[in-house]
């Protein structure tokens, strides 16, 4: 049987379903702008002794959909189940571990493991009884004493499962748990919690966790459930099969995270460069990527040993970047044509090769080039520009154009992003005193 396989078909309508999640939706309203759509029509299964990742980048809804199944939120569609019950608030069954420590720093490890039986009024002898071993299962015995202040972002990590796990949980919900951890760190608190898990000594019988990272999705999960953004919702699901302890090293493991890569950088159905960034023309939303990653990727990609032309997961490996890193980066490179992105691999074109190789001004006039060519909103400024006799124009008055297809913020990071891009490719420029566009700089 291949190691990773679709779980569509085998994700029915299970009866012995710790939780179950039926079309979730999530939205807020925003104003004149309409409403943001954070998730959309989202089914998750979760069964007693699997581990399930919730994998995609910040933004796609899985913390959201994390604490509806908490009850921590209301979502404003669709159901959330937990043995079988609607949820409707926080439940005893369910503990939550954050990517904030979320420490009190008047309280020793103990007392702050010990919080949530003194909430559920268990008796001092019996809280103290369950912590010290809460605390021993997670490896800080002998630090019962210490505040959080002496201990190392690791042990603050640790102290937080140990609150979790006290309070004898069915389901484990992580938020990113080992995102805020050095990598070495967070790789030892991972090793150490895969350990517990598979010699069944958590009190505990399923995990579903938040990640974006792929890697740790494949070393961690049995089932990974591949979030899309814009609005948030489930693109694949896929059953990881490898046996643990599993090896980074291994090809099929290998295999794994590159059939992730593809399946993430795949745009069906959307333009071929336009479909990754939500909305089209002037009201296309926009990432704000710095123009210094953008061209420090092109000078990796161009570089030994890719020569033009990198397979996404060893190119993320050797630059120590996750999927928030790498891929708004790689996408508005393939934008604004200097890359193209297919089956998980980035290729450099003609204009992505001409600019590794140019020197500083032949770059800015390539960027201003391109920018003017596929950013419409760019164009869309500098043409108000040239055809005033002034050639100046308020920020405001493309904000507001802006805010008639999106949200204030995403308008406001949009304008900002080309903004920053025009500036480095002196297509136009900025007064932010004035909050005023010019065409000082240009010629």
């Amino acid at each position: 049987m291949d190691s990773i396989t679709e779980t569509s078909a085998l994700n029915g309508n299970r009866s012995d379903a710790l939780v179950r999640a039926r079309q979730v939706c999530q939205s807020y309203d925003k104003g004149g702008a309409g409403s943001l759509v954070v998730l959309d029509k989202v089914d998750v299964t979760l069964d007693p002794g699997e581990i399930v990742g919730l994998l995609g980048r910040s933004g796609s809804g899985k913390s959201t959909l994390l604490r509806a199944i908490a009850g921590l939120i209301q979502p404003s569609g669709g159901t959330v189940e937990f043995c079988g019950r609607p949820v409707a608030g926080p439940s005893a069954g369910v503990a939550v571990v954050f990517q904030s420590f979320a420490l009190f720093p008047w309280l020793t490890v103990l007392e702050n493991v010990e919080l949530g039986l003194e909430a559920q009024g268990v008796a001092p002898a019996e809280r103290r009884k369950r912590a010290l071993a809460a605390i021993d299962l997670i490896g800080l015995d002998g630090f019962e004493s210490a505040y959080p202040k002496e201990l190392s972002g690791g042990m603050r990590q640790r102290v937080g499962l140990a609150r979790a796990l006290v309070v004898h949980p069915k389901v484990l919900l992580m938020d990113e748990p080992f995102s805020a951890l050095d990598v070495l760190t967070a790789e030892t608190l991972r090793t150490d919690l895969l350990d517990l898990w598979c010699e069944g000594r958590m009190p505990i019988e399923a995990i579903l966790m938040v990640t974006h990272n792929i890697e740790e999705a494949v070393l961690m999960c049995d089932r990974i459930l591949l979030f899309g953004s814009n609005p948030g919702r489930v693109i694949a699901e896929l059953r990881v099969e490898l046996p643990q302890p599993r090896n980074r090293l291994d090809p099929a493991f290998r295999a794994l995270v590159d059939e992730i890569y593809a399946r993430m950088t795949a745009r069906p159905g959307a333009p071929a460069r336009e479909g990754f960034f939500p909305g089209t023309g002037i009201a296309m939303s926009l990432p704000r990527v710095s123009t210094n990653l953008m061209a420090g990727l092109i000078e990796a990609i161009a570089a030994e040993p890719y020569k033009g032309e990198a397979d996404l997961p060893p190119l993320a490996a050797q630059l120590h970047h996750e999927i928030d890193d790498l891929f708004p980066v790689a996408e508005t490179l393939q934008l604004l044509r200097f890359a193209d992105i297919e089956g998980g691999d980035i290729r450099l074109t003609a204009p992505g090769l001409r600019f590794a190789d140019s020197d500083v001004d032949e770059r800015k006039r390539l960027f201003a080039q391109q920018l003017a060519a596929y950013v419409p909103l760019a164009a869309h400024i500098r043409r108000v520009l040239d055809e005033r006799s002034s050639h100046r124009a308020p920020a405001g008055r493309f904000r507001d154009e802006l805010e008639d297809h999106m949200s204030e913020d995403y308008a406001a990071t949009t304008l900002k992003a080309v903004t920053n891009w025009a500036r480095y490719g002196e297509y136009f420029a900025y007064d932010e005193a004035a909050d005023l566009f010019t065409l000082e700089n240009p010629s």
